[in-house]
C-alpha cells in the first residue's frame, strides 16, 4: 500500500442512470464488478435495490420479483456466488426483524427463506447493527442491538454478544440456525462493529476478526475467533490501534483489514474518564491491520486535515465494497454533533486502489496490414489505463517469452505443400494462443497534453495519452457478439446442451519459412454449432520430415483469465503475411529484457489499439513512463517512427491504477505484412451430415489477387503426438476451389482430440494466390468434456 501522502483518492463523476439518494445504514456487496446497494436511512427507510457497474460508470435499477424484503437499516448482508443473502435490521423506529431473505442476483428473484432452529436455544431474536460473516457454506451472526420493550415507540436497547451459524445449502436455501460452543472469553455485547474472516494462504484456518462497536460508548477492541476449535481470542497487536468507533467499514483485500470512517470521540476528548458523556465526531481516518502480523498501520489519521476536497469527507453508516484490489465508498452520514439537525448524508462515491494492477495478459494480435497491427489484450478489473510499449532492437522472432528473458528460436526453411491430397502438413513451434474479450474493438483518438486526466475520460474506448493509434474501425472487420462463459476459452468448461462448438484462430502461412499470425475473432451459430475464437500468434516452420510438429503448450498456459460472463463484441477479420522466402532463418541470439530499448506506443484508456506509429526514445534511454504519483514523458518532444512492412515488433503491455503503473505483461511478438499474400478464410461453419461432416468458410476479405486452390487439414492421432501431446500433426483432407469439403466418418475416426484445453479436433484451412498460401485459419470444434468419438 502506497505511504499516506500517496494515497490516491478517486471521486466518481459523470454517471449515468438512476443514482440512488443519499443515505446511511446501507449496506454494500460485490458481484464481480457490480456493486449492489440495499436498504438505508434518510428520510424513511429505503426498500429499493440500487446497482452500479464499476465498469461502466452507471447506475440501474434491476427489475426484481419474488418475495420483495420490507426496507431495513443495519442489517446483515452477504454475497455467495451470484446469491445475495439479508438479515434483520430496522424495519421502522423501534421495531427490528429477524427475517432472512435470498436475492438470485442472476434473475434478480427475492426469496423469504425459514431456516430451522437450533437444536437447543432459540434463533435469533430480532435485532439492528450486527455482523453477518460468510465462511465457505456458513454465515456467522454476531452482536447487535436489540429492543427489549414490545411497544417499538419505547425503545428499550439491549446489547448483544450472541453467536449463531447459519448453514446454507448448495446453490439455494439454507438448512438451519445453530449455536456453537466456543472457548475462551466472548467480546462485551456490542452493535455497529464489524467481523470478517480471512484465511492464510496455504496454511492455518480460517478467523473471524471483530472490530470496535458500541456498547453506551465506542470500542477500539479486536477480537479473533477461530472457526476451527470455535476459540476467542484478543490477539497481541503492534502499531497505532485507530481510535474508537461504531459505524464504520471494514474490507479485507488480500492480508489487510481495511478500516475507514465511523464515529470517534470528538477531538480533546478523553474517552477514558467520561466515555458516556463526551462529544462524538464522524472522521474520514483510514487504516489497515495486516491480519497476518496483526500489526496496526495508519493511512490518513484523525488529525489530517483535507483542505482541497482530495479524499472523502468524514462520515459514518457508510457502505465500503472490494472489488479487486480497489475499495469503493458511498454516501453515509456526516455531522460533527449527535443532534439530527446537524447530520448530513453524503451523496459521493469514491474509490481508492490499494495497489498496483497485475500484469494483463499477453497482447494479442487481432490483425496485421503492411504497415499497422491492431492488437488488444484482456481487461484488468479495475484499471484506469494501459501503457503499451514495442521493441524493435532485434530481429524477428516468433516465440514468446516473459518480460526477463527470451528463448532462443531456429527455423529451416520447407515448403509444405507437397503433392498428393492427403499430406501430412507441417506446423508451427511455440505458437502462442489468446483468447479474445473486447467490449469495443474500435479506438478513439483523444488529443492530451502533459499528464492524461482519468477522470474527464467518459469514451470506454479513449486514448488517454498521445498514442498513435487510429481508429480501429477503419478496418471493414464484421464484428458479432459472443457470450463468454466465467472460466474464460483456456479453461474448462462444460459445454452444456451445445452438441459441438468451435474455436476458429488464424495460424501460420503454409509456404512460409515462418510467420506472424493473427487472430481471428468470432462467434456465430449454424443450428447448434458455434464458433469461439482465440489466435495463434507467431510460428517457426521445420523441414525434417514430413511429420512435423505444432506446439500448443501455450493453450493451456493460464497466465491471465477472462473475467466474469460478459457479451463481448469482437473482430472477425484477421489477416497475417508470411515471412519473406528471403527471411534468414540462422538462430537468433536473443538478449534479456532490460537490454532491450522499449518505446512507448501510448496510453490506452480501454485494452484495444491500432499501432501504426511509436515513440522513439533518446539513444540508450529507457522508458520512464509513470503515471500516477509520477512524471509522465512529454511526448511532444519525442520523435514519432512509423511501422515498416515485413518487420517484427516485440509488445508489452501494463496496466496502470492510481497507484501507478503495474508489472509488464509476458513479451509478444508480431511482424506486419508483406503486399501481396491471400488472408485468412473466414466464417468457418461445421453441420453434421450423413457422410460425417460438412466443412465450408468464406473467401478472404483481402485475397490479394485471384484465389488458385484452398487446402483444408485434419489434426490426426500419431504415436508422436501420444508421447507429447501438446505436438499436433495434421493431415491435408482437401485441395481445391470450392469453399467446402466434406469430412467423411474414416477421417473423423482418424483425428486426434485435442485436450489440451476444452476437448477439440483441429482443423486448419488455408487459401493459395499467385504468390502462395497466406496464414490459415485454425479451428477447434469443441466435442464437450467426455471422450466420446466425434459425431456421437
Amino acid at each position: 500500500m502506497a505511504a499516506p501522502s500517496l494515497l490516491n483518492w478517486r471521486r466518481v463523476s459523470s454517471f449515468t442512470g438512476p443514482v440512488p439518494r443519499a443515505r446511511h445504514g446501507h449496506r454494500a456487496v460485490a458481484i464481480r464488478e457490480l456493486m449492489i446497494i440495499f436498504g438505508g436511512g434518510n428520510e424513511g427507510i429505503a426498500d429499493e435495490l440500487h446497482v452500479y457497474n464499476t465498469a461502466t460508470n452507471q447506475w440501474f435499477l434491476p427489475a426484481v420479483r419474488g418475495d420483495i424484503p420490507p426496507g431495513c437499516a443495519a442489517h446483515g448482508f452477504v454475497c455467495d456466488g451470484t446469491r445475495i443473502l439479508v438479515f434483520g435490521g430496522m424495519v421502522e423506529y423501534g421495531r427490528y426483524s429477524n427475517e432472512l431473505y435470498e436475492l438470485q442476483a442472476s434473475r434478480w428473484l427475492w426469496k423469504k427463506v425459514k431456516p430451522h432452529p437450533p437444536p437447543s436455544g432459540l434463533p435469533p431474536c430480532p435485532r439492528l447493527g450486527h455482523s453477518f460473516s460468510l465462511y465457505g457454506n456458513k454465515c456467522y451472526l454476531f452482536g447487535g442491538l436489540a429492543n427489549e420493550s414490545e411497544d417499538s415507540n419505547n425503545n428499550v436497547p439491549r446489547y448483544l454478544n450472541d453467536f449463531y451459524e447459519l448453514e446454507l445449502q448448495h446453490g439455494s436455501g439454507v438448512v438451519g440456525w445453530s449455536i456453537p460452543v466456543t472457548k475462551g472469553v466472548v467480546p462485551s455485547p456490542r452493535e455497529s462493529h464489524t467481523a470478517v474472516i480471512y484465511c492464510k494462504k496455504d496454511s492455518g484456518s480460517p478467523k473471524m476478526y471483530v472490530f470496535g462497536g458500541m456498547c453506551g460508548a465506542r470500542l477500539d477492541d479486536l477480537w479473533q475467533l477461530d472457526l476451527e476449535t470455535m476459540s476467542w481470542s484478543k490477539p497481541e497487536t503492534k502499531g497505532t490501534v485507530p481510535l474508537p468507533r461504531s459505524l464504520h467499514t471494514a474490507s479485507v483485500i488480500g492480508n489487510k483489514m481495511y478500516i475507514f470512517g465511523g464515529w470517534v470521540p470528538h477531538k480533546g476528548e478523553n474517552t477514558e474518564t467520561s466515555p458516556h458523556d463526551c462529544e462524538w465526531r464522524c472522521t474520514s481516518s483510514f487504516s489497515y491491520l495486516n491480519l497476518d502480523t496483526t500489526e496496526w498501520t495508519t493511512l490518513v489519521s484523525d488529525s489530517q486535515e483535507d483542505k482541497k476536497n482530495s479524499r472523502p469527507r468524514p462520515r459514518a453508516g457508510h457502505c465500503a465494497v472490494a472489488i479487486g484490489t480497489r475499495l469503493y465508498f458511498w454516501s453515509g452520514r456526516d455531522g460533527y454533533k449527535k443532534a439530527l439537525n446537524s447530520q448530513v448524508c453524503c451523496k459521493d462515491l469514491w474509490y481508492l486502489d490499494t495497489e498496483k494492477p497485475p500484469a494483463p495478459s499477453q497482447v494479442q494480435l487481432i490483425k496485421a496490414t503492411t504497415s499497422s497491427f491492431h492488437v488488444k489484450w484482456d481487461e484488468v478489473s479495475t484499471v484506469e489505463g494501459y501503457l503499451l510499449q514495442l521493441s524493435t532492437d532485434l530481429p524477428y522472432q516468433a516465440a514468446s517469452s516473459d518480460s526477463s528473458a527470451a528463448p532462443n528460436m531456429q527455423g529451416v526453411r520447407m515448403d509444405p505443400h507437397r503433392q498428393g491430397s492427403n499430406n501430412i502438413v507441417p506446423n508451427s513451434i511455440n505458437d502462442t494462443i489468446n483468447s479474445t474479450k473486447t467490449e469495443q474493438p474500435a479506438t478513439k483518438e483523444t488529443s492530451m497534453k502533459n499528464k492524461p486526466d482519468f477522470k474527464a475520460l467518459t469514451d470506454s474506448n479513449a486514448i488517454l495519452y498521445p498514442s498513435l493509434a487510429s481508429n480501429a474501425s477503419n478496418h471493414n472487420s464484421h464484428v458479432v457478439d459472443m457470450l463468454r462463459k466465467n472460466e474464460g476459452p483456456h479453461t474448462s468448461a462444460n459445454v452444456g446442451v451445445l452438441s459441438s462448438c468451435l474455436d476458429v484462430r488464424t495460424v501460420i502461412p503454409e509456404t512460409s519459412v515462418s510467420s506472424t499470425v493473427s487472430s481471428t475473432q468470432t462467434m456465430v451459430t449454424q443450428q447448434t454449432i458455434k464458433t469461439e475464437s482465440s489466435s495463434t500468434n507467431g510460428a517457426v516452420v521445420k523441414d525434417e520430415t514430413s511429420l512435423t510438429t505444432f506446439s500448443t503448450k501455450s493453450e493451456v498456459d493460464e497466465t491471465y483469465a477472462l473475467p466474469a460472463t460478459k457479451i463481448s463484441r469482437v473482430e472477425t477479420h484477421a489477416t497475417a503475411m508470411p515471412f519473406s522466402k528471403e527471411t534468414p532463418s540462422n538462430p537468433v541470439a536473443t538478449m534479456k529484457a532490460g537490454e532491450r530499448q522499449w518505446c512507448d506506443v501510448g496510453i490506452f484508456k480501454n485494452n484495444t489499439a491500432l499501432v501504426s506509429q511509436f515513440y522513439l526514445l533518446p539513444k540508450g534511454k529507457q522508458s520512464i513512463s509513470k503515471v500516477g504519483n509520477a512524471d509522465v514523458p512529454d511526448y511532444s518532444l519525442l520523435k514519432k517512427q512509423d511501422l515498416v512492412p515485413g518487420t517484427g515488433y516485440r509488445f508489452r503491455v501494463a496496466a496502470i491504477n492510481g497507484c501507478g503503473i503495474g508489472p509488464f505483461s509476458k513479451i509478444s511478438e508480431f511482424k506486419t505484412c508483406i503486399p501481396g499474400f491471400p488472408g485468412a478464410p473466414s466464417a468457418v461453419r461445421i453441420s453434421k451430415n450423413v457422410e460425417g461432416i460438412h466443412l465450408s468458410w468464406e473467401p478472404p476479405t483481402s485475397p490479394s489477387g485471384n484465389i488458385l486452390e484452398y487446402s483444408a487439414y485434419l489434426a490426426i492421432r500419431t504415436a508422436q503426438i501420444q508421447d507429447n501431446p501438446s505436438q499436433l500433426v495434421f493431415m491435408r483432407i482437401y485441395c481445391g476451389l470450392k469453399t467446402s469439403c466434406t469430412v467423411t466418418a474414416g477421417q473423423l475416426a482418424n483425428a486426434h482430440i485435442d485436450y489440451t484445453s476444452r476437448p477439440a479436433i483441429v482443423f486448419r484451412i488455408s487459401a493459395k494466390n499467385e504468390k502462395g498460401y497466406g496464414p490459415a485459419t485454425q479451428v477447434r470444434w469443441l466435442q464437450g468434456n467426455n471422450k466420446k468419438a466425434p459425431l456421437n
